[in-house]
Parts: C-alpha cells; sequence; structure tokens
C-alpha cells in the first residue's frame, strides 16, 4: 500500500505562494539596483573631485603662473611673453586633469546592469513556469 495521498494545491493556495515569491523577487531586486546606483555614484563622486581639481589648476595657473613668469624672466626676455609661457605650461597641467577626469567619467555607468540582467532572468522564468 502506498503513503497517504498528498492533495493538489488549490489555485488560490498556487496564487499566494507565487504573490509572496514576487514580494520577495522584488524586495531582492530593489536591494540590488541600490547597491549598483552607490557604486556607481562613488566613480561620479571621484570624477567631479577631478573636474574641480581640473578648475582649480587652470585658475592658479591665470593668476600664479603669470605673475612667476613675469617676475623671474623679465629679465631675460619681455615681461609680456614670459607670462605666456608659463600660463602655457599650467594649462596643460589643467588640460592632463581635465583628460583623466573625463577619462574616468565616462567609466560611470548609470544602468544597474545585473538588475537588468536578473529581471530579465526573473520574466523568463516565470514565462516557463506559466506556459
Amino acid at each position: 500500500m502506498s503513503g497517504p495521498v498528498r492533495p493538489e494545491p488549490t489555485l488560490g493556495e498556487l496564487v499566494g505562494r507565487l504573490g509572496g515569491d514576487l514580494s520577495t523577487l522584488f524586495r531582492q531586486e530593489v536591494e540590488l539596483a541600490k547597491t549598483e546606483i552607490r557604486a556607481e555614484a562613488a566613480k561620479a563622486g571621484k570624477a567631479a573631485g577631478l573636474f574641480g581639481g581640473a578648475g582649480v589648476a587652470g585658475w592658479m595657473a591665470a593668476i600664479f603662473l603669470s605673475l612667476a613668469v613675469v617676475w623671474a624672466l623679465d629679465a631675460v626676455i619681455d615681461a609680456g611673453w614670459a607670462a605666456f609661457v608659463v600660463a602655457v605650461l599650467w594649462g596643460g597641467a589643467a588640460a592632463a586633469m581635465y583628460a583623466r577626469a573625463r577619462r574616468q567619467a565616462r567609466e560611470i555607468n548609470p544602468v544597474p546592469e545585473k538588475t537588468v540582467q536578473t529581471l530579465k532572468e526573473d520574466a523568463q522564468w516565470m514565462r516557463d513556469r506559466t506556459s
């Protein structure tokens, strides 16, 4: 003789389980999205800091180096040309920092890729279970 027959779950029970599973899945997806967005925000903050540094370097180049060239090279060449040479050097430093910041900013991905992928997998799983 076989063991006790386990009745099939009712439609209400199945819908209840599905609702619970979907709720849990949704909470997990939201947590994954939050984690990914925090990581991308940190990258954006670093890039913003580098952009700020490039701005400060450019500003310093315009003021202090122009004066330094004028004072240091005034005896050798015309003061105007001396200021121009120094300003070009600091402008190069500012350009290098800007280029680095731009490269880092391009690495920022505002789309939570892992969340998108798992949502696609979840949708496929749901299609497979309902067909």
